[in-house]
């Protein structure tokens, strides 16, 4: 289409875009006439006929409706030639399109001391696809996870082990904390002793340090146990902690003063915005000094901005962090931005999330009343994998059957998260996951390893299949093939909106598309060879795409289900 335009169009015209899209009535449709008619000084329809004319008939074949949409569809031949060059291809023909672009991904952000919840879930899992996809597309990813690993609440917890050397070296952390938080309410005299203690870690003291460094060990192997077991990214290396960013925080307050951003309020260190203000039309500050001289959170978030700007040397910064904070990362941003320390080169963005909610709508609580631990949310995943899966004959030695639930029902649970809008809440609801029907991980992984068995059963060796060009499309091939085209399409659409879930949406499309393909077009039953080679390449290209795009979620793709 843009050749043919550069035939019929004035050339201030003739570089737009072609406006190509999938369509119903063919393969594609252009509205292209409809929108330059105007500026080119012709009829709309006129326009489109020209067009067509210009088109390489070879490859593409053009009809005209209605007022001027041209309707194209693209020869069986340079279909299948289009299989065989992805199959072929590495990255299977995906561009590096991000190359050159260091991108830095804030997600996770667990606190130490604390076990993880629900509420990590989906910073973990949405933060780990946006660098899984970036990353395939070229971008050099720098992975931040920013610990809550420093400020008053280690003053009671280091204060409390202290007083109880039995509980240090436990492994339920959170039953510390809550006990050092009931004492700390309690009893003035050991919040007395807490504070001092606070003042002791940011001085320095080795021995306060020393049991600070105890729970930061401890809660890092918790926490990696939890990593590992969703299959995300993250490692140690990548945990940059509050505490990372303690060393700055005097120098970003001086020179928020020394730039007249940050002033006095009551006391405390503020910055005020003329377009931020409460309900009630007053301002509402940042602030990023306490009136007992402590820093809060906005001076570390600023902090970090400008070393990620200076010393990581960032083009984006994305912050996979809860709607909630929207307001707070506003104000971040605009701030960073007048101190000169978020330059007008490098994009941050606040990549907002919903909640998690429980199956019947409510807020996912314990029948206590209590947060529901992450862990616990994966076990009750795995056995329902467990229990849809020996349902039927499966075959399976022990062993691989229990890497087929794992990888089925922790897939299913990451896929729940990744297929909804992250700005939607979503219910958590186990029994729905895991079923082998409908827009399910399971699904996804079920068409995978339909592909591979397949493979597995045709006769000689798969890779050797080629295409022939020659043979007629079956509608079923033709509709698996262009959905197969896509795929390039969908990457670009998820780096550039940051929504997981447009890769879902294709995956469960292409899944679609494989099933009506081999419900209508047998391969091992082919009516020749090369019809089963053709097949056979299809096939392929289906069994590569769909494991590229899981892995790109962060979810295993087994050869056998």
């Amino acid at each position: 289409m843009s050749a043919a335009m550069a035939q019929v169009l004035p050339a201030e015209l003739a570089g737009g875009d072609p406006l190509v899209r999938r369509s119903e009535h063919a393969d594609f449709q252009s509205t292209v006439a409809l929108a330059v008619a105007k500026r080119a000084h012709r009829s709309p329809r006129d326009l489109s006929l020209a067009l067509s004319e210009a088109l390489d008939s070879g490859a593409v074949s053009a009809t005209m409706s209605g007022p001027g949409f041209l309707n194209l569809t693209v020869s069986g031949a340079a279909i299948w030639e289009r299989v065989g060059q992805r199959l072929a291809a590495d990255r299977l023909g995906v561009a590096a399109s991000l190359a050159g672009e260091r991108v830095v991904v804030d997600y996770s952000a667990l606190n130490i001391a604390r076990e993880m919840h629900v509420g990590h879930l989906r910073s973990t899992v949405i933060g780990d696809a946006l660098v899984r996809v970036l990353g395939f597309l070229g971008a050099d990813v720098v992975r931040q996870n920013h610990l809550g690993d420093w400020g008053t609440q280690f003053g009671l917890l280091v204060q409390y082990l202290d007083e109880h050397p039995d509980r240090r070296g436990g492994t339920d952390l959170d039953a510390v904390y809550q006990a050092a938080s009931a004492r700390f309410g309690a009893d003035p005299a050991f919040a007395d002793r807490a504070r001092a203690r606070v003042v002791a870690l940011q001085a320095g003291d080795p021995a306060t340090l020393a049991v600070w460094q105890e729970l930061v060990d401890q809660s890092t192997v918790a926490f990696q146990a939890v990593y590992d077991r969703l299959g995300v990214l993250l490692t140690p290396a990548d945990a940059a902690g509050e505490s990372t960013y303690n060393r700055y925080l005097a120098e970003v307050v001086e020179e928020l003063v020394a730039a007249g951003i940050a002033m006095d309020s009551d006391g405390a260190l503020c910055v005020f915005f003329d377009d931020i203000t409460g309900p009630d039309g007053s301002p509402v500050p940042l602030i990023v000094r306490k009136k007992d001289g402590g820093y809060g959170y906005a001076a570390t978030d600023l902090a970090t901005i400008r070393y990620r700007v200076r010393e990581l040397r960032a083009d984006r910064i994305l912050y996979v962090v809860d709607a909630r904070q929207a307001l707070h990362f506003r104000m971040v941003f605009a701030t960073a931005r007048r101190a000169g320390w978020l330059t007008a080169g490098v994009d941050a963005v606040h990549v907002p999330f919903g909640t998690v909610l429980a199956a019947d709508g409510r807020p996912f609580r314990t029948r206590s009343g209590g947060t529901v631990k992450l862990a616990d949310l994966l076990d009750a995943a795995v056995d329902r994998a467990r229990a849809v899966v020996t349902e039927r004959e499966h075959g399976f030695d022990p062993e691989d059957l229990e890497h087929v639930v794992r990888a089925a029902g922790i897939g299913a649970v990451k896929y729940a998260e990744l297929s909804t809008s992250r700005t939607k809440d979503y219910a958590f609801d186990v029994a729905r996951m895991v079923v082998r029907t409908g827009d399910t991980g399971v699904y996804l992984q079920y068409a995978h390893a339909r592909t591979r068995s397949i493979l597995r059963r045709l006769p000689g060796d798969p890779a050797s299949a080629t295409v022939d060009p020659s043979l007629p499309l079956h509608p079923a091939e033709r509709a698996l093939a262009l959905m197969l085209d896509e795929f390039a399409d969908a990457l670009g659409d998820v780096a550039g909106t940051l929504e997981p879930h447009r890769l879902c949406g294709y995956l469960f499309a292409l899944a679609k598309a494989f099933n009506d393909f081999f419900e209508e077009c047998p391969v091992l039953r082919a009516d020749t060879d090369a019809q089963r080679g053709n097949r056979t390449v299809l096939c392929r290209l289906t069994a590569r795409t769909l494991a590229t795009g899981l892995d790109l979620l962060g979810i295993e793709a087994p050869a056998r289900l």
